[in-house]
């Protein structure tokens, strides 16, 4: 599988950025996004299975929307839009994608998103 991650950048505490990512070349289950704050072990944000059924966690419920973009239909891709964000939420963002066995999830490069008090 191929995953290719766009957005992220520098914001304010209370602004918004988006994400996006694209996987294709493969059966996706599900797909979605991981964080890594600096000195931080790499935890979960969110993702969206293949039927739509979003889950977050909890330090972002509310604040952040994954949605799926069904229009693309050559590859399964993910938009996060992230508001209200908070200097706790910067971190590199890693794109994922779950596939069914034998296959090992894939992982995008990470996106770096920074958010100044």
């Amino acid at each position: 599988v191929q995953l290719q991650a766009s957005g992220g950048g520098l914001v304010q505490t209370g602004g918004s950025l988006r994400l996006s990512c694209s996987a294709s070349g493969s059966i996706i289950n599900a797909m979605g996004w991981y964080r890594q704050a600096p000195g931080k072990r790499r935890t979960y944000v969110t993702s969206i299975t293949n039927g739509g059924i979003t889950n977050y966690d909890e330090a972002v419920k509310g604040r952040f929307t994954l949605s799926r973009d069904n229009k693309d239909t050559a590859a399964f891709t993910i938009n996060l839009q992230m508001d209200n964000l908070k200097p706790e939420d910067t971190a590199v963002y890693y794109c994922y994608a779950d596939l069914p066995p034998p296959w090992e999830d894939g992982w995008g490069q990470g996106t770096q998103v920074t958010v100044s008090s």
